[in-house]
Protein backbone atom coordinates (compact mmCIF):
# COMPACT_ATOMS: atom_id res chain seq x y z
CA UNK A 1 0.00 0.00 0.00
CA UNK A 2 1.43 3.43 -0.88
CA UNK A 3 2.05 6.05 1.75
CA UNK A 4 2.14 9.82 1.70
CA UNK A 5 4.42 11.53 4.18
CA UNK A 6 6.40 14.74 4.58
CA UNK A 7 10.05 14.86 3.50
CA UNK A 8 11.65 17.99 4.91
CA UNK A 9 14.79 19.64 3.57
CA UNK A 10 17.14 21.27 6.04
CA UNK A 11 20.50 22.96 5.80
CA UNK A 12 22.83 21.49 8.43
CA UNK A 13 20.09 20.94 11.04
CA UNK A 14 18.35 17.74 9.92
CA UNK A 15 19.87 15.62 12.72
CA UNK A 16 18.91 18.07 15.47
CA UNK A 17 15.43 18.51 14.00
CA UNK A 18 14.75 14.80 13.65
CA UNK A 19 16.07 14.06 17.14
CA UNK A 20 13.75 16.80 18.41
CA UNK A 21 10.78 15.30 16.52
CA UNK A 22 11.62 11.93 18.07
CA UNK A 23 11.29 13.51 21.53
CA UNK A 24 7.94 15.01 20.47
CA UNK A 25 6.38 11.96 18.80
CA UNK A 26 8.43 9.01 20.08
CA UNK A 27 9.31 6.14 17.80
CA UNK A 28 12.29 4.78 15.97
CA UNK A 29 14.68 7.15 14.21
CA UNK A 30 17.05 5.92 11.51
CA UNK A 31 19.73 8.34 10.26
CA UNK A 32 22.13 7.81 7.36
CA UNK A 33 24.93 10.30 6.73
CA UNK A 34 26.69 11.18 3.49
CA UNK A 35 29.87 9.40 4.57
CA UNK A 36 28.04 6.11 3.96
CA UNK A 37 27.53 7.11 0.32
CA UNK A 38 30.86 8.46 -1.05
CA UNK A 39 29.47 8.35 -4.60
CA UNK A 40 27.22 11.30 -3.68
CA UNK A 41 30.22 13.65 -4.12
CA UNK A 42 29.70 15.60 -0.91
CA UNK A 43 32.55 17.75 0.41
CA UNK A 44 34.63 16.10 3.17
CA UNK A 45 33.48 18.77 5.64
CA UNK A 46 29.85 17.75 5.02
CA UNK A 47 30.23 13.96 5.30
CA UNK A 48 28.41 13.86 8.66
CA UNK A 49 25.35 15.70 7.36
CA UNK A 50 22.14 13.72 7.08
CA UNK A 51 21.65 12.09 3.69
CA UNK A 52 18.36 10.54 4.85
CA UNK A 53 16.52 10.33 8.16
CA UNK A 54 13.27 8.53 8.83
CA UNK A 55 11.16 8.62 11.97
CA UNK A 56 8.46 5.95 12.42
CA UNK A 57 6.21 6.81 15.35
CA UNK A 58 3.95 4.63 17.50
CA UNK A 59 0.97 6.60 16.11
CA UNK A 60 1.78 5.56 12.55
CA UNK A 61 3.42 8.81 11.41
CA UNK A 62 6.38 8.67 9.05
CA UNK A 63 8.52 11.78 8.90
CA UNK A 64 11.57 11.98 6.64
CA UNK A 65 14.28 14.60 6.27
CA UNK A 66 17.71 15.34 4.85
CA UNK A 67 20.33 18.05 4.84
CA UNK A 68 21.02 19.81 1.55
CA UNK A 69 24.77 19.81 0.85
CA UNK A 70 26.38 23.08 -0.23
CA UNK A 71 26.87 21.97 -3.86
CA UNK A 72 23.08 21.75 -4.26
CA UNK A 73 20.64 24.66 -4.18
CA UNK A 74 18.74 24.96 -0.91
CA UNK A 75 15.33 26.55 -0.64
CA UNK A 76 13.83 26.86 2.84
CA UNK A 77 10.46 25.05 3.01
CA UNK A 78 7.65 27.56 2.44
CA UNK A 79 4.00 27.50 1.54
CA UNK A 80 3.36 24.10 3.11
CA UNK A 81 2.61 22.88 6.63
CA UNK A 82 2.85 19.50 8.29
CA UNK A 83 -0.70 18.84 9.51
CA UNK A 84 -1.79 16.52 12.29
CA UNK A 85 -5.45 15.97 13.11
CA UNK A 86 -7.39 13.51 15.18
CA UNK A 87 -9.68 12.85 18.12
CA UNK A 88 -7.15 12.40 20.94
CA UNK A 89 -7.11 15.84 22.57
CA UNK A 90 -4.44 14.96 25.13
CA UNK A 91 -2.04 13.68 22.45
CA UNK A 92 -2.63 16.69 20.19
CA UNK A 93 -2.15 19.11 23.07
CA UNK A 94 1.08 17.37 24.09
CA UNK A 95 2.45 17.53 20.55
CA UNK A 96 1.36 21.16 20.29
CA UNK A 97 3.14 22.12 23.51
CA UNK A 98 6.33 20.32 22.49
CA UNK A 99 6.43 21.71 18.95
CA UNK A 100 5.68 25.25 20.16
CA UNK A 101 8.60 25.23 22.62
CA UNK A 102 11.19 27.54 21.11
CA UNK A 103 8.96 28.20 18.11
CA UNK A 104 6.47 30.87 17.08
CA UNK A 105 2.73 30.45 17.48
CA UNK A 106 0.79 31.94 14.56
CA UNK A 107 -2.64 30.87 15.83
CA UNK A 108 -3.08 29.42 19.34
CA UNK A 109 -4.44 25.90 19.74
CA UNK A 110 -7.95 27.01 20.60
CA UNK A 111 -11.56 26.54 19.51
CA UNK A 112 -12.16 27.92 15.99
CA UNK A 113 -15.61 28.83 14.60
CA UNK A 114 -16.05 25.30 13.16
CA UNK A 115 -15.49 23.59 16.52
CA UNK A 116 -12.86 21.26 17.87
CA UNK A 117 -9.48 22.90 18.37
CA UNK A 118 -7.02 24.24 15.83
CA UNK A 119 -3.64 25.94 15.90
CA UNK A 120 -0.74 26.90 13.66
CA UNK A 121 2.92 27.37 14.59
CA UNK A 122 6.43 27.44 13.23
CA UNK A 123 8.76 25.22 15.24
CA UNK A 124 12.31 26.07 16.32
CA UNK A 125 13.63 24.63 13.04
CA UNK A 126 11.44 26.85 10.83
CA UNK A 127 8.91 24.14 9.93
CA UNK A 128 5.23 25.12 9.83
CA UNK A 129 2.73 22.88 11.61
CA UNK A 130 -1.06 22.80 11.86
CA UNK A 131 -2.76 20.73 14.56
CA UNK A 132 -6.47 20.07 14.65
CA UNK A 133 -8.72 18.33 17.12
CA UNK A 134 -11.69 17.08 15.14
CA UNK A 135 -14.96 18.81 15.97
CA UNK A 136 -17.57 16.72 17.73
CA UNK A 137 -20.21 15.42 15.29
CA UNK A 138 -23.38 17.50 15.14
CA UNK A 139 -26.53 15.64 16.18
Amino acid sequence: MPSLNPYISFQNTARAAMEFYQTVFGGELDISTFDSFPEMGVEPSEQQLVMHAQLETPDGFTLMAADTPSHMPYVKPAGISVSISGDDEAALEGWWDALAEGGTVAMPFETPPWGGRFGMLTDRFGIDWMLALNAAPQS
